[in-house]
């Protein structure tokens, strides 16, 4: 299996300590970091120096150490559509990160990643999760989908589908493969495959060369 190309990647954690550990991390793996800042401002104006392939911003950041991160990942969003972003923070910030996962690229790929710093099991889950997010996919913690699905209403075509069905988009938002999605639910990828083919038909997602349509079936499932 081919190692995964190596990407500029600017990060945003007011936390000396635990930023040094993500670019220490990063680099060891033939990442680029241009640049590691603590705030907000200094990650725009970072993102826009060195227009990077992702950006890891954390969620509180000075001044105020409430939503700081997920507002310049916004504003950055605005500037740069196709920009990923992956957020790496204690806390969930579910109407803001509802405004990030509703600004898809020009593409149609999401681009979106939330993980919860003391959930991520290793260092090889956290850099899956960087490279997913990176190609235009996304990776999103499950107390994160739960805190958004709970915050969130419902819509029709989603009412329309089937418990096995809404667990497997679940889990497709989590960023997992087909495969890891049969193991976890114990039946065959054969099986996964028929459930996403409906999922897709009941989100009335038709085939299409620009829009990812795992990725618009998430976005649905989360809007």
């Amino acid at each position: 299996m081919s190692a995964a190309p190596a990407l500029r990647v600017v990060v945003a954690e007011d936390s000396a300590v635990i930023r040094a550990g993500i670019v220490e991390i990063l680099a060891d793996r033939g990442h680029d970091v241009p640049a590691a800042v603590g705030d907000a401002a200094s990650l725009i104006e970072a993102v826009v120096e060195h227009r990077p392939d992702l950006a890891l911003i954390d969620v509180r950041m000075p001044p105020t150490y409430t939503d700081e991160g997920l507002r310049a990942a916004l504003t950055l969003r605005d500037g740069q559509p196709d920009l990923p972003v992956l957020v790496f923070s204690q806390y969930v910030e579910t109407r803001l990160l509802a405004e990030l996962l509703g600004r898809r690229g020009s593409q149609g790929a999401a681009g979106i990643g939330y993980l919860l710093k003391d959930r991520v099991g290793n260092v090889a889950e956290f850099m899956d999760a960087l490279t997913r997010v990176a190609a235009g996919g996304t990776a999103l913690d499950p107390e994160v989908i739960a805190e958004l699905i709970g915050a969130g209403g419902q819509t029709r075509a989603l009412s329309n589908l089937t418990a096995r069905e809404r667990e497997v988009l679940s889990l497709m938002a989590e960023g997992r493969s087909n495969v890891a999605i049969a193991r976890r639910l114990v039946v065959s990828e054969r099986a996964i495959e028929k459930h996403i083919s409906n999922i897709f038909l009941k989100l009335d997602l038709p085939p299409s060369d620009i829009d990812h349509r795992r990725v618009l079936a998430v976005l649905e499932y989360l809007r």
